[in-house]
C-alpha cells in the first residue's frame, strides 16, 4: 500500500507498512534460533536418567504450562484492551460488578491457587532430595576450584579430578564444597543445581538408573573461564566401580625406563610438583589436580579437550592457548626433557 508526499510523488511506504517489516523479521529470527536450539543433543533435566532429576522435571512442566497459559491469558486481554481503546468512550465511567469480580478473581483468587500449588508441588520435591531410595553406601567429596573439579573418595586414597565414579543403581552421598569462590554444581540428567560455597559442606544424593556418562557444569559464574568448567559423571555397572575404584588408590608405578626416569625427575625439578601430587613421590601439591592416573581420565582441563597424549603435550607446553587465564602456566622445559616428562606422564594410568 501507497500514499503521496507532500509534494505529490507516489510510492511512500505507508507507517503501518515499514513498522510491520521488522517486527516480522525479528519473530522469524526468534523462531529460527528455538529451533535451533531445540536440535542441539546436550544434558537436559527433560531427559532425566535417575530419581533426583525425575523428581524435579514435573515441576518444570507445570511450571511452563501455567507460565504459558497466563501469558496467552494475558496478552488476549491486553489485546482486547487496545482494540476496544480505540473507539470512542467517555473519558470515565463507573466500574462494573462484573468488573470488579473479574479483577478480583485474576488479580487474586487464580494467583493464589497457582503459587499455593506450586508451593505444595515444590515440597513434594525437597523431600523427594532429602531421601534417597536406599542409605548410600558411597561417599564422594568434591571440591569446586577455579576452574576444575576435585574429587576425593574418603576411605581411600583415590583422587581424581573433573569425573566423578558412581556405580549405576545406588544412590551416591556427594559432600560438595568450594575451594575459592562460590560455584555451582548441576549434573542436569541426574540432579537439580546446588551452590558450592567455601567454608561450607553441603550434602546431596546422586543416582543413575543405568551405566552411562553425564555431563554437568559449574552454574554460578565464577571468573573467566566458568564457561569452561565442565566434569563427567561416569556410572559403571558396581564390579567395575570397584575395581576402578581399588585401581585409583594405588600410587603411580616407579619408572623402570631412562627416558621415564628422566621425565619424572623433570616434573620434580621443576614447579609442577608444588601444584600437582603423584602419590608414590615427593609431589604433594595441593592447588592443581591430583595426576597419580591422569591417563586414565577422559579429559583434560575440565572437559576442555579429550584425554590424549598429543592433547595432553599441548596442554602442558601452555594452557593458555586452550583455558585463557587458567592458573596453570606454560612449561619451559627443553625439548628432550619436555619429551621425557610427556613419556612419563602419559604412563600414569
Amino acid at each position: 500500500m501507497s500514499r503521496r508526499d507532500t509534494r505529490g510523488n507516489r510510492n511512500v511506504p505507508s507507517p503501518r507498512h515499514s513498522t510491520s517489516r521488522p517486527f516480522l523479521r525479528a519473530a522469524g529470527l526468534i523462531a529460527v534460533l528455538a529451533l535451533l536450539a531445540g536440535c542441539e543433543n546436550s544434558p537436559s533435566s527433560l531427559t532425566p536418567k535417575g530419581p533426583g532429576a525425575a523428581s524435579v522435571t514435573p515441576l518444570w512442566w507445570f511450571m511452563l504450562i501455567t507460565a504459558t497459559l497466563v501469558a496467552v491469558i494475558v496478552f488476549s486481554l491486553l489485546g482486547m484492551a487496545l482494540l476496544r481503546s480505540r473507539q470512542e468512550q467517555p473519558a470515565e465511567r463507573p466500574m462494573k460488578m462484573d468488573s470488579q469480580r473479574f479483577i478480583l478473581l485474576c488479580g487474586a483468587v487464580v494467583p493464589a491457587v497457582i503459587l499455593v500449588t506450586l508451593i505444595f508441588l515444590m515440597l513434594g520435591v525437597m523431600a523427594d532430595l532429602d531421601n534417597p531410595p536406599e542409605e548410600p553406601n558411597t561417599v564422594i567429596e568434591v571440591t569446586g576450584w577455579m576452574w576444575w573439579w576435585e574429587v576425593r573418595y574418603p576411605g581411600t586414597d583415590a583422587v581424581t579430578a573433573n569425573e566423578i565414579h558412581i556405580p549405576a543403581g545406588e544412590p551416591v552421598e556427594l559432600r560438595v564444597t568450594a575451594a575459592d569462590v562460590i560455584h555451582g554444581f548441576w549434573v542436569p540428567e541426574l540432579h537439580p543445581q546446588i551452590n558450592m560455597t567455601p567454608g561450607i559442606i553441603d550434602t546431596i544424593w546422586i543416582q543413575a538408573d543405568e551405566p552411562g556418562i553425564y555431563r554437568g557444569q559449574c552454574t554460578e559464574f565464577c571468573g573467566l573461564q566458568h564457561t569452561f568448567m565442565a566434569l563427567l559423571v561416569i556410572a559403571q555397572e558396581p564390579d567395575e566401580f570397584d575395581a576402578w575404584l581399588a585401581a585409583q588408590a594405588e600410587p603411580a608405578p616407579e619408572p623402570s625406563d631412562p627416558v621415564l626416569q628422566r621425565g619424572q625427575q623433570a616434573f620434580l625439578d621443576n614447579q609442577c610438583l608444588f601444584c600437582h601430587a603423584i602419590r608414590g613421590t615427593s609431589a604433594v601439591g595441593e592447588v592443581g589436580p591430583d595426576l597419580t592416573h591422569v591417563m586414565s581420565r577422559e579429559t583434560l582441563g575440565a572437559a576442555t579437550l579429550d584425554n590424549s597424549v598429543g592433547n595432553l603435550a599441548a596442554w602442558t607446553a601452555n594452557p593458555h592457548e586452550f583455558k585463557p587465564g587458567v592458573k596453570m602456566p606454560a612449561v619451559n622445559f627443553e625439548s628432550e626433557e619436555f619429551a621425557a616428562l610427556i613419556a612419563y606422564l602419559a604412563t600414569l594410568e
